[in-house]
C-alpha cells in the first residue's frame, strides 16, 4: 500500500468540514467514522465558523492546521466561495488542498471554485449508500495516494 499522510508520519490526517447542513454533517462523519485510513474530522458549521478554526482563534486557539478542507458552497454568513478566495490568499493557508463537497451542480459554482484554486469539485450523491460509495473512493485517492503539506 502506497505511503499516505497518515502512515508517513503515524498520525490521523485532519481533516475540516465546512458545511451547514446537520443531515450532511452526521452523514460525513458516519462516513468518515467507517473510514479504512485514521482520520480526525472537524467541523465548522458556516464560513465564519471556518475561517476563525483555520486561524485559531477564539475558541480554536490551538486547533490544529488541516491537511485538508472539505467546503460546501451554500452557508450563511460567508458561503463557501468566499471562505475559498481568503483561504487561497493567506500565505499561511493557502497550500491546503479544498475539496468542493456541495449539492450545487451549477457550471458558474464548479467554474468559480476553480478560479479561486480549490483542488477539486464533488457532487454530494443522494442517500447515504451513495454518500458512503463517494465517500470510499474521495479516501481510495485522497487519504491513500495523495501526499499533503507538511504542517507549519
Amino acid at each position: 500500500m502506497p505511503e499516505n499522510a497518515a502512515s508517513a508520519n503515524t498520525r490521523p490526517v485532519e481533516i475540516l468540514l465546512v458545511e451547514d447542513s446537520e443531515p450532511d454533517i452526521l452523514l460525513t462523519l458516519e462516513a468518515f467514522e467507517e473510514a479504512r485510513v485514521p482520520n480526525r474530522l472537524h467541523v465548522a458549521r458556516d464560513g465564519v465558523e471556518a475561517l476563525r478554526f483555520l486561524r485559531g482563534e477564539g475558541e480554536y486557539a490551538g486547533s490544529p492546521r488541516p491537511d485538508l478542507i472539505l467546503m460546501d458552497i451554500n452557508m450563511p454568513r460567508k458561503n463557501g466561495l468566499e471562505v475559498l478566495r481568503e483561504i487561497k490568499a493567506d500565505a499561511v493557508l493557502g497550500s491546503i488542498p479544498v475539496l468542493m463537497l456541495t449539492t450545487s451542480q451549477a457550471d458558474e459554482d464548479v467554474r468559480s471554485s476553480y478560479e479561486r484554486h480549490a483542488s477539486g469539485y464533488m457532487v454530494k450523491p443522494v442517500g447515504f449508500e451513495n454518500f458512503l460509495h463517494a465517500v470510499r473512493a474521495f479516501e481510495n485517492f485522497w487519504l491513500t495516494f495523495v501526499r499533503f503539506p507538511p504542517r507549519l
